[in-house]
């Protein structure tokens, strides 16, 4: 490569200018920048200076940063609209902290902005575990459909999001644990295997074993039906789940498998939902109630 700028020749076929550098042979041409460019980029300088003069930009040594001379802070716009956002809905907010679950299903007015309210709360607070629509996933149950492990009436639906299940801060927390009759040595594994025959038999599933499943049925009526009741049509008293049914809280990947059943009936326990008293306001405890029974599946 070539630097000697005595070189600097114009070139036969533009008429530009070289620069004086050559490649192998090949010679640069000397083509400028477009004025309109130059000028556009100096512009995008001086609006830089200027906007580091009004606005805040520049960080300090010990923390903080320049504050501009408008004062205008990006913080601050975002909490003067939700202060805004809240005297606007002040009125619908209070109506709903003094009204009744029931009131609030009868006023189409109310309704509609609890509705709204909820969906906002459900998607910051609850899509993380149940789904942007409620649909629910393996271990957490979906809103959607018509199968309730605690109920689904608007009051029960109220108090699960107020006191969770299983959250042992709240003392109004409900709580029931399933056995773990493996683990615990209160079934043995052929035993667990028969009456995870029973329990898919009676929701309508194929069964392994068809000959063991009198052995099965006399099984489940000993250690299960107490909860799930006899008919397996669960308890919503106490969070039994409805065995009888296609729709399954833990699942294998297809739905159901005998290798899901066989694991809860050996592991038992049970899903834990952090209680949202704590955390939220009544009137939005209230919205989330409302929006959630609205989804389809509520009682």
């Amino acid at each position: 490569m070539d630097h000697d700028h005595s070189k600097i020749e114009i070139d036969a076929y533009t008429g530009t200018p070289t620069t004086g550098h050559e490649w192998d042979g090949i010679r640069e041409l000397n083509t400028p920048l477009p004025r309109w460019w130059l000028w556009t980029f100096y512009a995008t300088i001086l609006w830089s200076v200027g906007y580091w003069i009004l606005y805040p930009a520049w960080p300090l040594i010990g923390g903080g940063h320049t504050a501009g001379l408008l004062g205008w802070h990006s913080r601050q716009a975002v909490a003067e609209d939700i202060a805004g956002l809240r005297q606007l809905r002040a009125g619908n907010v209070e109506r709903i902290s003094k009204a009744s679950l029931a009131d609030i299903k009868a006023d189409p007015e109310l309704l509609s902005f609890a509705k709204n309210q909820g969906k906002a709360a459900f998607a910051t607070n609850c899509a993380p575990c149940h789904g942007a629509g409620g649909q629910g996933a393996k271990g957490y149950p979906n809103l959607n459909a018509d199968r309730w492990i605690w109920g689904g009436t608007l009051d029960a639906i109220h108090q699960t999001i107020s006191h969770g299940i299983r959250w042992e801060p709240d003392q109004q927390t409900r709580t029931s644990t399933m056995p773990a009759f493996g683990r615990e040595g209160l079934l043995k594994k052929d035993e667990i295997s028969d009456v995870a025959d029973y329990v898919l038999s009676i929701a309508g599933y194929p069964v392994e074993h068809q000959d063991r499943l009198a052995k099965g049925q006399e099984i489940y009526q000993n250690n299960c039906a107490a909860c799930h009741g006899d008919d397996g049509k669960g308890n919503l008293e106490i969070g039994a789940p409805n065995l009888t049914t296609k729709v399954w809280l833990y699942g294998g990947k297809d739905g159901i498998d005998k290798a899901a059943i066989v694991e809860r009936i050996n592991a038992g326990g049970g899903g834990v939902m952090p209680a949202w008293s704590d955390r939220l306001d009544e009137p939005t405890i209230k919205s989330l109630a409302v929006y959630v029974h609205s989804l389809g599946g509520g009682k």
